[in-house]
């Protein structure tokens, strides 16, 4: 099993920065791609960003140009550096990582997640 925990949420005024971080513990050999996902209130969740264990990425396209993900493979953790804070950023943000069997966005383990709130 793996387990995910992040950190780094919080209150932040529009315009500002936060980095998210995310620890993965367990059976980490298990995991590929990692990344995050964000839910609004009354919003579907969306994805934000994953990288692969080889670090290429991919973003959505309302996060382009201000948010950046990065991995440190040998800290088990994943990084998500958000600028230019927007007051539609705010929602609560996942963690997320993928089987080692599996390519794509990462799903099978969830982190519970850390808020975010971007102040106008």
């Amino acid at each position: 099993q793996v387990q995910l925990v992040e950190s780094g949420g919080g209150l932040v005024q529009a315009g500002g920065s936060l980095r998210l971080s995310c620890a993965a513990s367990g059976s980490i050999f298990n995991i590929n791609n990692m990344g995050w996902y964000r839910q609004g209130s009354g919003k579907q969740r969306e994805l934000v960003a994953f990288i692969t264990r080889g670090g290429n990425t991919n973003y959505a396209d309302s996060v382009k140009g201000r948010f950046t993900i990065s991995r440190d493979n040998a800290k088990n953790t994943v990084y998500l550096q958000m600028n230019s804070l927007k007051p539609e950023d705010t929602a609560v943000y996942c963690c997320a990582a993928g089987s080692r069997w599996r390519d794509g966005p990462p799903r099978d383990y969830w982190g519970p997640g850390t808020q975010v709130t971007v102040s106008s």
